[in-house]
């Protein structure tokens, strides 16, 4: 059977555990080359036997994504190696501290901005050449229901996941007439480490699977989608135009 990403290069960042890990595995499955980028050595290797053991193939990519010049070297490398990248997944995220806004440490604040949203601008910037030379590139990057409800001691990760829609929703208007399409992707609570630790009451049981959720990414990933600067929101089951309502 043919796979619709076969020969395709898919780059995944937060890719060693949760939804990172089951996109990785899904565009694995669907033919893709995976680029996995994660912090965690331990747990990309954990990925890459999972990989090979489905027939795929990885590149391992230990790194911060706070190493803004690693980016940019990953984008040379991959330049040199492949001339293109067809997929983008920027899934990684930082929740930071449940703090009010005036209690959030500096510290805390300027992590939450880099990693949720300086970082995905950095990987466009970096990757933009390749993606315009791909036949049919296409980026998901992962947003949140937080960005359309506000709630109290989410401030820094709600202000920079909103942020973040406006940067995909800005490059998909600078890409209208090309070959890239991108859009966000809304999950809502899905039972990972970091809704673990962000609400630690809730009943883990109760919530659907990071690979439940990436069967719903993969679609965006393929060259049939022709959606750009759209959201998919997971818990609706359907694309909007722009936040979901309140």
């Amino acid at each position: 059977m043919t796979k619709p990403l076969a020969s395709k290069i898919a780059l995944v960042t937060g890719a060693s555990r949760g939804i990172g890990r089951a996109t990785a595995l899904a565009l694995a499955r669907a033919g893709a080359h995976i680029v996995a980028l994660a912090r965690t050595t331990g747990g990309l290797e954990e990925l890459d036997d999972a990989i090979k053991k489905e027939g795929g193939s990885a590149t391992l990519v230990p790194a911060d994504l706070r190493d803004f010049d690693a980016l940019d070297r990953l984008g040379a490398a991959l330049h040199e190696r492949y001339g293109r990248l067809d997929v983008l997944v920027g899934n990684a995220g930082q929740p930071g501290n449940l703090s009010p806004l005036s209690h959030v440490d500096v510290k805390d604040w300027d992590e939450v901005i880099a990693v949720n949203l300086t970082a995905n601008w950095r990987l466009l910037r970096s990757f933009d050449l390749l993606l315009r030379q791909a036949e049919a590139a296409r980026c998901v990057f992962i947003s949140s229901g937080r960005t359309y409800k506000s709630a109290a001691y989410w401030g820094p990760y709600s202000v920079s996941k909103a942020a973040l829609e406006m940067l995909v929703r800005t490059y998909a208007s600078e890409t209208e007439k090309t070959n890239v399409k991108l859009n966000l992707f809304n999950p809502g609570p899905v039972r990972t480490r970091m809704r673990a630790k962000a609400m630690p009451g809730e009943d883990p049981m109760t919530l659907d699977t990071p690979e439940e959720v990436a069967e719903f990414i993969l679609p965006l990933c393929l060259p049939a989608c022709t959606q750009s600067g759209m959201i998919y929101d997971y818990p609706l089951r359907r694309f909007l135009a722009f936040r979901a309502p309140a």
